[in-house]
């Protein structure tokens, strides 16, 4: 494809949302169906008989059709409404990490689907066949989007954000802290004006987004897309099918936060043989259990830490044409000083010699660096590989260079909640 003929579409849509008829909001949204625990889902059925979580993750065996048939007595007795009028649906996430506040700037609007290989949306990590055979049966049974995909775009000059701020001085039309803390506010931009300047922003080359979070579902979405093409009679580009909302937000907007997620070997110890190696291409200092943050946050290229029987080494890359030694096929630089790829092929493949790790029993992907250590304190795993987050700069940088990051090397905080805006799929639903 002509890389001048790459153009992201965005487009406004008439949002599906709860009437005041259904309670308050604190009581109806639920965070996303994939991070819901059992005990968590009884606490949301017992918060309200409207939950989202009733909707997006139903207890009931037949859940599909149990959503389906819940969506629709809901709809026709108003404790949901569509918009009138299009819009977009600026949603603003004010959250602390570590006694600092953020807030993270972005906007819900539907996003005209493109398969990977047209070059358009891209991916950055791989995916799986299980939940995506799960989300298309949801979407076949409702015809709604019920959660939100996650996509990052650039906006170099902050055009974007700017309108947010601006939007953000009246009240906002939904205002709810959900149960991780979390204050979530959301504004609708009806003003045809302010929608052309952000459309625009998204036309200037080389026009792509990527994926944040949300891959299981876009694809689920397209491959949809593509038998209701051949199905429905009379389809034009305007239905809304061809389109999938999506929060999108600007790699420059400051609360938009990645946190690391650090590796836990179940059973591997590091032995003499790989400590002669590690010493090969790392620096290697011997830290204080207590300082293993404060090194982490001194040293924001290439440095790990390695924490194994009570004690804790710092590990700072000597140089990254290293990962040209380990790994065999041709990738971008980008993709190559990753610092997740220097784990898995230097430290991980290379040196330890680990081979296959299956999740949750050989391996352990950890948020917290307190809980990764712990898990070594317990007994319950050898050693905590600490990591630093990667950037959102480098998760486009790499997915326009088509490469695909190794899994869990990216942990968005916060998740979006659920329940706040839902987009309508329904035949003759239109956007134009």
């Amino acid at each position: 494809m002509d890389k001048w003929l790459i153009m992201v579409e965005i487009r406004p849509f008439k949002g599906i949302k709860y009437t005041e008829k259904a309670g308050k909001l604190e009581d109806l949204v639920a965070q996303p169906y994939d991070k819901i625990t059992a005990e968590m889902q009884e606490m949301y059925y017992a918060k309200s008989d409207y939950n989202y979580s009733r909707l997006t993750l139903p207890i009931e065996e037949n859940r599909y059709e149990i959503s389906k048939q819940r969506l629709e007595k809901w709809i026709s007795e108003d404790i949901f409404k569509q918009d009138d009028k299009l819009g977009f649906y600026v949603y603003f996430q004010d959250f602390e990490i570590d006694g600092k506040k953020y807030i993270r700037k972005g906007f819900f609007a539907a996003v005209k689907l493109h398969h990977f290989e047209e070059g358009i949306v891209l991916p950055h990590e791989w995916t799986h066949k299980g939940p995506k055979i799960d989300r298309l049966n949801m979407l076949m049974a409702t015809q709604k989007f019920l959660e939100p995909g996650f996509m990052l775009y650039n906006d170099p000059d902050k055009v974007t954000i700017r309108i947010f701020n601006e939007v953000a001085k009246v009240e906002p039309i939904m205002d709810v802290i959900d149960n991780l803390d979390v204050r979530n506010r959301v504004w609708k931009i009806e003003d045809l004006e302010k929608i052309k300047i952000i459309q625009d922003v998204f036309e200037i080359p080389p026009g792509q987004v990527v994926i944040a979070d949300g891959h299981h579902r876009y694809e689920t979405a397209c491959g949809y897309r593509d038998e209701l093409r051949k199905e429905r009679k009379g389809w034009t580009e305007d239905e809304a099918a061809n389109f999938r909302m999506t929060l999108l937000v600007p790699v420059q907007d400051e609360g938009l936060i990645i946190l690391p997620t650090h590796r836990v070997l179940a059973h591997h110890e590091i032995d003499d043989k790989a400590w002669k190696e590690i010493k090969k291409y790392f620096d290697v200092t011997n830290l204080d259990k207590d300082k293993i943050e404060e090194f982490m946050a001194s040293h924001d290229k290439h440095a790990f830490t390695i924490y194994t029987g009570g004690k804790a080494y710092g590990i700072v890359l000597k140089d990254p044409k290293t990962v040209d030694i380990f790994l065999k096929e041709e990738h971008a630089n980008s993709y190559k000083t990753l610092d997740v790829v220097i784990v898995r092929e230097v430290l991980f493949n290379g040196i330890i010699k680990t081979e296959h790790l299956k999740i949750d029993e050989d391996i352990f992907y950890i948020r917290w660096i307190k809980d990764a250590i712990a898990k070594v304190d317990s007994g319950k795993a050898k050693t905590a590989v600490i990591m630093n987050s990667t950037k959102a700069a480098q998760v486009l940088d790499a997915s326009k260079k088509n490469e695909r990051m190794p899994q869990k090397s990216t942990d968005f905080y916060p998740k979006m909640i659920s329940g706040l805006v839902m987009g309508d799929i329904t035949e003759g639903e239109k956007l134009l």
